[in-house]
């Protein structure tokens, strides 16, 4: 999604809007507009993201990332293990039982800071948000399948090869 249109949009308006005043007050808007291009992308970026974590907790254990490219943005859709891009399922989600509601609700976690720092680093690899992760990582935990039928994840290793 290239938002630069919808700057470029935004700008025509405040100088259209301006014109109303006279050549002076369109000069002035002229002149602000190509100032406030910088804020105009970073309010709708901002935008942007608080809708994507909004779909993110509808769409838990799934997500959606907001990723910058150039002057563009993308939407990434992270579908959780077992669903076809199409959005079905070729498997039930992990804890998906049909009595569960599909509402988000609110829960306060205490971890120790080394967890939170270890939880917090996985997320980040893994592209998505801590809140996102840890619904991945309960659902995964609480899979009927048990640890057999769960996806493997890749191994990482540390140290100098020789």
């Amino acid at each position: 999604m290239d938002i630069t249109r919808h700057i470029a949009t935004l700008q025509r308006q405040l100088v259209a809007a301006a014109a109303l005043g006279g050549e002076e007050a369109q000069d002035i808007a002229s002149r602000l507009a190509t100032a406030l291009e910088a804020a105009g992308r970073l309010a709708i970026l901002e935008a942007l993201t608080e809708a994507a974590g909004e779909i993110t907790r509808d769409l838990a254990p799934g997500a959606v990332d907001l990723r910058l490219r150039g002057q563009g943005v993308d939407f990434v859709v992270l579908r959780p293990p077992g669903e076809t891009p199409a959005g079905t399922t070729g498997a039930a989600l992990p804890g998906a039982d049909e009595d569960d509601d599909a509402s988000p609700s609110r829960v306060t976690l205490r971890l120790p800071e080394g967890l939170k720092t270890r939880a917090e680093r996985a997320a980040a690899i893994d592209g998505i948000s801590l809140n996102t992760w840890l619904v991945r990582a309960i659902a995964t935990v609480l899979e009927p399948t048990g640890p057999a039928g769960r996806e493997a994840r890749g191994s990482s290793y540390t140290g100098w090869v020789r």
